[in-house]
This record gives structure tokens, sequence and C-alpha cells, in this order.
């Protein structure tokens, strides 16, 4: 978990790099901010997900990331040194946010075990 929450800091500095219009102040905000988007999306985020479910299937999954970036936007709202400038950049942002968590989950997931027959 405490992994988790360091790389989840991390992507967020690295998108702070690469969209404009996506801030990071430094790295203890980063920190904070991954705290801040975790209880979000664990809240919030599920009841939103849940709700909008019908509208994620029409969409093929493209408005989950709708949905994530209002959860960045709400964490930009609440951190102070974590700022989001429009919507855009807060789409973006969920996009890279989720291919970035998607390595991560693949580089450190258990090897599989052969099947014994």
């Amino acid at each position: 978990m405490l992994l988790h929450w360091i790389v989840s800091a991390l992507a967020l500095v690295i998108i702070s790099r690469l969209v404009p219009g996506f801030y990071v102040a430094d790295f203890f905000w980063a920190l904070v901010a991954a705290i801040v988007i975790g209880l979000i999306n664990a809240t919030l985020g599920i009841f939103l997900k849940i709700i909008t479910f019908p509208l994620t299937i029409f969409t093929l999954g493209i408005f989950w990331f709708v949905i994530n970036a209002l959860m960045l936007l709400l964490a930009a709202k609440i951190t102070p040194g974590f700022t989001i400038t429009g919507f855009l950049p807060a789409f973006l942002g969920a996009i890279v946010l989720s291919l970035i968590n998607m390595l991560v989950r693949w580089m450190t997931r258990p090897p599989r075990q052969p099947e014994v027959r």
C-alpha cells in the first residue's frame, strides 16, 4: 500500500511534466494529492461509477475517463499544492494516470504459477 501511494505520487509528478495545465508544486503535495485522490475514488468515485455504468457501457468505457477527470478536478480544489486549470488537462491527466497505473500493476504483479496437471 505504501509503494502504491509513492508510485501514485510519482505518477502525478510525471503527469505534471507531460500535461500542460496540470501542476503539482512538489513531491510532498503529490503525496497529499495521491491520498486525496484515493479517498475521493474510494467514496464518491465508486458511487459515480455505479450510477453511470450504463453510460460507460454505451461509450465503451470512455466515460470512466470523464469520471476520473472530475475526481482529479475535485482533488485539485481540495489540495493546495495541486492545480488543474481546466477539464481538458484533467481529462488528459486521467488518461495518462490510468496508463501509468496499468503499467505499474503489470510490472509489479506476481509471476504466474505453472499449471499442475
